[in-house]
């Protein structure tokens, strides 16, 4: 299946109300307000956002519904939720709140049947399986809450049996990668893209418009997430999309 708009989504995730960035997952450091981020993001024209309560799973709690329901109210654009997801019910509270979509990741590795049970509820067009994974000894292993616990799932397994199962996107994060500024896991990504046939969202590693062109062309992925690049004003949205639209990506 070929996707021509490629997507730019720019990424919050949460702490306490406040959105946060760190690497390789650690030494998280406060990057602005969840409401004046969301808003920005939305009008300078952005594809879709990502909002991810990043401690809920590990917190053993829901997202909280007064932080999406306030970020709902700012974008004019597809708005993607995820944290502390376990049942259809709490779905059904996201999407009452503004969510347009749900990710979910901790509690479908537990209980994969979950995702089969959300895209029978509400379809797989609203649910993004979110994938986090770092290498070791060459294989890439997934990891859950927040990538706190390391788990026996292999990546491409895992996210061809979340295909499977009803999942509409694949949202994969390099954890080696993740706030490095280094360019993304496009060698992964790509063998992603051939395994599957729904979307594939690149996340972790994006340090200025050349990587977001390499995720694009090298890794083959259908849209690019990041966060801390947005953030503090390394990349702007209106310039990268001019920027690759000059190379040749078709962008929304």
């Amino acid at each position: 299946m070929v996707f021509l708009a490629k997507r730019i989504i720019p990424c919050l995730d949460v702490k306490e109300g406040r959105t946060v960035k760190g690497v390789n997952f650690e030494n998280l450091r406060d990057a602005g307000d969840i409401v004046e981020l969301a808003g920005r993001y939305s009008d300078e024209g952005a594809d879709e956002l990502v909002f991810l309560d990043i401690t809920a799973s590990n917190d053993c709690r829901k997202t909280r519904l007064e932080w999406v329901e306030r970020v709902a109210r700012q974008v004019r654009i597809p708005f993607t939720v995820g944290g502390g997801i376990v049942s259809e019910r709490d779905v059904e509270a996201l999407l009452r709140k503004g969510a347009d979509k749900v990710s979910v990741n901790s509690s479908v590795l537990k209980e994969p049947g979950l995702i089969d049970r959300l895209a029978a509820a509400f379809g797989k067009q609203c649910i993004v399986v979110a994938v986090d994974a770092r290498q070791d000894g060459g294989e890439w292993r997934v990891y859950s809450h927040g990538g706190r616990v390391e788990t026996e799932r292999e990546l491409f397994s895992w996210v061809k049996e979340a295909e499977e199962r009803g999942a509409g996107e694949i949202l994969f994060t390099s954890m080696d990668h993740d706030g490095t500024h280094q360019g993304f896991a496009c060698d992964a990504v790509a063998r992603m893209t051939t395994l599957v046939n729904v979307p594939v969202i690149a996340s972790g590693g994006a340090g200025c418009m050349e990587d977001f062109y390499d995720a694009f062309t090298r890794g083959q992925a259908d849209a690019v997430l990041a966060a801390g690049v947005f953030h503090f004003g390394q990349v702007r949205i209106p310039e990268l999309k001019c920027f690759l639209r000059e190379k040749g990506i078709v962008v929304r």
